[in-house]
């Protein structure tokens, strides 16, 4: 039996894109034994998986350098045949380098990559999008063609949130880590009171979003719009957002999330562009992205915490007349 290990240990919409490498490798190895690494947090995103064996977590926020220590020394005594380092970053190219695993995957940008048994070149902007960039790194075991992201809510998942679902209704997911990611409160606001009355609204995310959103609520003049906010698991709202109406999203965790899902998406995109590879990937998707030639645009990969600029156009020259459907 063949014994894969997937690393990606960065955030949440990180592991959601390297969900298609477990697509693959199973589909061509069935029989194999696929684990996964991931950072202390994200491990719930791949529960109950079908087709992974262990996930194995790295404490990150807590004794970091020991932890690291003893999850390599862990590695090591599980003897993987391949190890798949989707990250290009130190601390999983050191995993990687010294895994004790017979071949070593990863892209070229790690500084550990010299100790790998294969590198793969990672570039941004040229087309790709990083579900493709990383099946690139087991194209010489399973093939080239695309595989989408999935994740799999439980039965019981789709159970809590079935009492959400009994009117059509909409998901909003309008906070993001950075600012520049996210689109203004104001017209989230005006895009809320806008929407069909017909619809439930719902806005999601982690328990730390719930004030922003409750301030959201308080200046909207709809009367069906829920805060559930900390009320769900990653999964469970992965459940819900699968039968939404519609799914507005930031270039953010929950546009990978309704990808997972095949859900629908409108995703808005402020100081990032979808050129860099990570937009939804549902059957139904669209992006949203001012209509001004920006030189400042895009002023980084991930989004900053303030506007360089002090004007934040990239965002507050949208209209959200664009974003209704």
């Amino acid at each position: 039996m063949i014994k894969f290990l997937i690393i990606q240990t960065a955030f949440i919409g990180d592991v959601i894109l390297a969900t298609p490498v477990i697509e693959k490798l199973h589909k061509f190895y069935p029989d194999s034994q696929i684990d996964f690494l991931v950072r202390k947090g994200n491990e719930t995103l791949l529960q109950n998986h079908p087709y992974i064996s262990n996930i194995l977590i790295w404490d990150k926020k807590k004794n970091k350098k020991k932890n690291l220590f003893r999850i390599l020394k862990l590695i090591r005594s599980k003897k993987y045949d391949y190890v798949v380092n989707l990250q290009r970053f130190v601390s999983t190219g050191f995993i990687t380098a010294f895994s004790k695993s017979k071949i070593k995957v990863g892209f070229d940008k790690n500084p550990f990559s010299i100790f790998y048994t294969q590198k793969i070149k990672h570039d941004i902007g040229n087309g790709k999008h990083e579900a493709e960039r990383n099946i690139e790194l087991i194209k010489d075991i399973t093939d080239s063609s695309p595989a989408k992201p999935k994740l799999y809510p439980t039965d019981e998942d789709y159970q809590v949130v079935a009492q959400y679902k009994m009117k059509p209704y909409i998901c909003i997911a309008p906070t993001s880590v950075w600012f520049t990611k996210q689109f203004p409160r104001l017209k989230w606001i005006d895009l809320i009171n806008n929407i069909d009355s017909k619809y439930q609204v719902f806005l999601i995310g982690a328990a730390n979003d719930k004030n922003a959103c409750d301030e959201i609520i308080s200046q909207s003049n709809n009367n069906s719009i829920s805060n559930l906010c900390g009320e769900l698991t990653l999964l469970q709202t992965s459940a819900l957002m699968s039968n939404a109406t519609m799914n507005y999203v930031n270039d953010s965790a929950p546009m990978h999330m309704a990808s997972s899902m095949n859900a629908p998406i409108t995703a808005v995109f402020c100081s990032t562009i979808p050129d860099f590879g990570f937009g939804p990937l549902s059957e139904k998707s669209k992006i949203v992205e001012t209509d001004e030639n920006l030189s400042c645009r895009p002023c980084g990969l991930h989004g900053l915490k303030n506007c360089p600029e002090g004007h934040f156009n990239c965002a507050n020259s949208i209209s959200t007349e664009d974003l209704l459907f």
